[in-house]
Formats: structure tokens, C-alpha cells, sequence
């Protein structure tokens, strides 16, 4: 036997001993591909189909009374699984179709008079949300960038001393989304608190694969979503908001949904609820919430700590075998910094992963970041080895060369 088929071979075997893998069968995508895109699409649960069958159902047999029977609730229900995994209290979060609205419902509650105008963060958030707060310009805001050294991390010190008295909003990514390093959220809510800046945190690449106690930390605000390593696809995003500060905060974007008696349909103004869901707008994604819950009682169940422990083990062996192919990474090192992928910067980066997923080894490319390999849960060890291999033996065979000068596809 080769060296290299013994080593996977191990793995393999390994892999039969891990706890974690008896869910494998509640993914059906994972025993039909290498699935390394948890960091971007999470596998779809068995039960996402049922729960999908559930919402038709009762369209189709209880009609209007389908609200009251458990459409208007289950956001509800929802908000609750994810205010256990975000370590926060009960009645604290609000359900939101994606990230953009969640930041607008937060961000509509303040305004930018000067001398305490500026939005501080790092030049290497997530660019939908820095497209909405750099709209804030004509609202008076004044735009702080706070750049990396490296493209890779940001230096919290750096950080830290952006943050001042003049500073209104601090809106910064938990996990990078190119590299997958995670800021220190405590060291940087501290520093806010001290100047009288508000924090709002975007855990969209660390919530379902990271321990998360952001009331420990003193987070002001949250978004994020299930899309990713909860499992709970598109739709299904939030906004937690400290109980603290909610009172004093008064979306200007909202909707009947937030009121504090929705279905008595008020035109005397905007009477805010009490709760999480004086952030909410209009209507519900009802279809939304039925296909996403299950992921999210998945990885409850299972627990944070137990997923984070796997992916430490994972991300470590893909890292010493992009070592031994002489790849270069745009991820940390330090196993406390990295999060739940990997990043490994090649030449022809793009076409190597339009391969990769033609040989259903699924992951995406994304510009300044590379090749993103991000194995969950659900992922045995030597799947994740492989497909390391794999972007080796795709660039020594050349194979990738039918996509050169191809049409960039979404993904």
C-alpha cells in the first residue's frame, strides 16, 4: 500500500469512531459528495422536506387559518433556538429574511449628529453590510476603515484605538469571511462600552460552529443567520438586540409586525413591543422558517462545544496537508483565531474549484480569499484531507484549464 492510500485509510477508519458522524444520514447531500461549503450553504437536513410538507399541508387544508394554527408563531419558536445557540435571553431576537435588513432594522434607530458621527469598522467586513452603513454618509455618518496588514486579520489593538468618543456604531464580523479569523469580540465590545459606542456584531461565520456567549461578552446587537453551519437555509436570518439597550432604541424601519398589538391593525402610530420583536417589519417568511428550523434543533442538540472540537481537529490536518502541497493559505494559523474554514490561495484558484465541484467535491472560490474548503459536523476526516489532495492533483493535471476565460458563475 502507498503511504499516502495508508494515511487516508486511517483516517477513514478513525473517522467510524467519531460521535458526531451518526448524523450523517439526517444530510443526504453528504453521502453523495465531499461537501466543503458549510461556510457558505449549509446541507440541507432530511426533516427541512418534511417541515416544507407541513407549511403546503396546511396552505393547502387550513387556508387563512393556517396563521393562527402556526405560521405567525413558529418565528417565534424559531427566535428561542437561536437565542440558546447565541447564548443570549429569552425574548431577545427577531427573525429577518438576510443580514441587510437585520442591520437596517438596528441601524434605523440612530442618527449621526456630530461630534458623535462615526461608524468604525474593519476593511475586511462582509461587503453587503458595509455597502448599508456607508449609504449613512448622507445621513451625517462619517466612515472609519480600520485596513489589515496582511488581508487576512485585523489587528484588535488597531481596532481598539479607532474606537473613541466620537464613535456612534462599531459594526465588525466575529469570523471573516475570506479568511475565517475571529476577532477577539470581547476585547472590542469592551472598548466600545467604555466610550459610549454601540457594537453590532455580524456572527453569520460563527454561529452553529463556534461556542458563542455574546450577553457574556456584552454585545450590544447581532445579526447573523441559519444559512450557513446551522443548516437552516436562505431567509431565516436575526437580530439580537441586549434587553438593556432596547428600550431605548426606535427603528425608523418597521412595520405593523413590531407593534405591540399587531391584529388590532392601529392607524393612531407605531406602539413598539416590548420584546425581540420590536425589530421585526412586515409579514413573516413563513416558508423560510419551516425549512430552517430543523437545522437549528440539530446543532443544539448536538451541542457547540463538540462541533468546534471537530473542527479543529479537521482544519488542522487540512492545514498540514496544504503544507505538504506547498500551498499558500489565507487563513490563520492559530488554532484560537482560526474558525470553520480553510482558505488556500492558487493560481487559477477560480477554475480549480469549478472542477472541484464537477467532481462533486463542493466548495467555492471567493477574489483575495481563494479556494474555501469548510468541513462541518456532518464531514469525516479523510473527506477532508481529499479534498485538499484534490486541488493538488487538479493543478499538476491541468484539467482546469477548460475553464480559463469562462463566465464567472454565482456560488
Amino acid at each position: 500500500m502507498q503511504p499516502r492510500a495508508r494515511c487516508v485509510r486511517s483516517l477513514a477508519l478513525s473517522a467510524m469512531d467519531d460521535p458526531l458522524l451518526r448524523w450523517r444520514a439526517e444530510f443526504p447531500i453528504v453521502e453523495r459528495t465531499n461537501y466543503q461549503i458549510s461556510n457558505s450553504l449549509g446541507a440541507m437536513p432530511r426533516r427541512a422536506r418534511e417541515r416544507l410538507m407541513e407549511f403546503a399541508d396546511l396552505w393547502e387544508t387550513r387556508g387563512v387559518r393556517a396563521w393562527g394554527d402556526r405560521w405567525w408563531n413558529l418565528q417565534f419558536e424559531f427566535a428561542a433556538s437561536i437565542e440558546r445557540i447565541l447564548g443570549v435571553a429569552a425574548n431577545t431576537v427577531s427573525m429577518h429574511q438576510n443580514v441587510a435588513m437585520a442591520s437596517q432594522a438596528i441601524l434605523s434607530c440612530f442618527a449621526f449628529e456630530s461630534p458623535r458621527n462615526r461608524i468604525v469598522y474593519s476593511e475586511l467586513n462582509f461587503p453587503s453590510v458595509m455597502y448599508l452603513y456607508e449609504q449613512q454618509v448622507r445621513r451625517g455618518a462619517e466612515i472609519v476603515r480600520v485596513p489589515s496588514g496582511d488581508g487576512i486579520t485585523i489587528d484588535t489593538q488597531r481596532l481598539c484605538d479607532a474606537i473613541d468618543e466620537r464613535t456612534r456604531l462599531v459594526p465588525i464580523s466575529h469570523v471573516l469571511f475570506r479568511s475565517g479569523y475571529i476577532q477577539d469580540a470581547r476585547a472590542i465590545v469592551e472598548k466600545a462600552r467604555r466610550v459610549g459606542a454601540f457594537v453590532v456584531l455580524d456572527v453569520f461565520q460563527s454561529v452553529g460552529a463556534l461556542p458563542l456567549a455574546l450577553a457574556d461578552w456584552g454585545v450590544h446587537a447581532a445579526v447573523g443567520g441559519a444559512l450557513k453551519y446551522l443548516c437552516g437555509g436562505p431567509g431565516n436570518c436575526f437580530l439580537y438586540v441586549d434587553p438593556a439597550e432596547r428600550a431605548a432604541l426606535k427603528p425608523g424601519f418597521t412595520g405593523w409586525a413590531a407593534h405591540k398589538d399587531p391584529f388590532a391593525f392601529s392607524t393612531a402610530g407605531q406602539d413598539w413591543r416590548d420584546d425581540g420583536g420590536r425589530f421585526l417589519n412586515g409579514t413573516p417568511n413563513v416558508p423560510a422558517l419551516f425549512a430552517g428550523i430543523e437545522g437549528t434543533k440539530i446543532v443544539a442538540e448536538i451541542g457547540l462545544p463538540a462541533i468546534r472540537a471537530k473542527s479543529l481537529r479537521m482544519t488542522a490536518k487540512m492545514l498540514e496537508r496544504c503544507d505538504r502541497h506547498g500551498f499558500a493559505l489565507r487563513s490563520p494559523r492559530a488554532a484560537e483565531q482560526r474558525g470553520n474554514h480553510v482558505s488556500i490561495d492558487v493560481p487559477f484558484g477560480y477554475e480549480i474549484c469549478q472542477v472541484l465541484n464537477a467532481r462533486d467535491i463542493v466548495c467555492d472560490f471567493r477574489p483575495g480569499a481563494g479556494i474555501r474548503l469548510s468541513p462541518h459536523f456532518y464531514t469525516r476526516d479523510d473527506e477532508a484531507v481529499a479534498a485538499v489532495d484534490a486541488i493538488a492533483a487538479i493543478a499538476a493535471s491541468g484539467e482546469y484549464r477548460a475553464f480559463v476565460g469562462q463566465p464567472r458563475k454565482p456560488g
